[in-house]
């Protein structure tokens, strides 16, 4: 374990405020140590993405894990996913899909576009504790990431 978790940055976009608030509380349950920036839309998340491109570099630390909704008004989470996975600097950055939907169409069209995983929201909050150890352990833990997102 390479423990690139206690220096990363994790994003999480979603639009909805009690997910938002359980995804934080999961995280902090678990032990996640690396700053956990939300935001309410992909327009929000993309603009702040692409500010840390042109920041100074002792404030331009990418994410090392984006979470990533689908239903979102302003920028939806599927066109976030492709303007992130089509940037040359920001494509490296893994994109896990955490949303409502279990369209097979919405599974197809976001591993078409480039996420990493898509995983459907649990039912209740153990299911998303669990879900949110899986994660930490093989995406904060486990995998090697490129070096550009720790």
């Amino acid at each position: 374990m390479n423990g690139q978790w206690q220096r990363c940055d994790i994003v999480v976009a979603d639009d909805d405020e009690g997910d938002r608030y359980l995804i934080q509380k999961a995280m902090e349950d678990i032990g996640v140590n690396g700053d956990v920036h939300f935001f309410e839309d992909g327009q929000l998340l993309v603009e702040r993405l692409t500010r840390q491109l042109t920041a100074p570099s002792n404030e331009s630390r990418l994410p090392c894990l984006i979470l990533l909704d689908l239903n979102m008004p302003r920028m939806d989470g599927r066109e976030t996913l492709k303007i992130i996975k089509n940037h040359p600097d920001l494509k490296e950055i893994p994109v896990v899909v955490l949303t409502n939907s279990k369209n097979q169409d919405d599974i197809d069209g976001t591993y078409r576009n480039g996420a990493n995983s898509f995983f459907t929201k649990p039912l209740n909050y153990s299911g998303l504790v669990d879900l949110m150890k899986l994660l930490k352990t093989y995406w904060l833990e486990t995998v090697s990431l490129p070096q550009r997102a720790v």
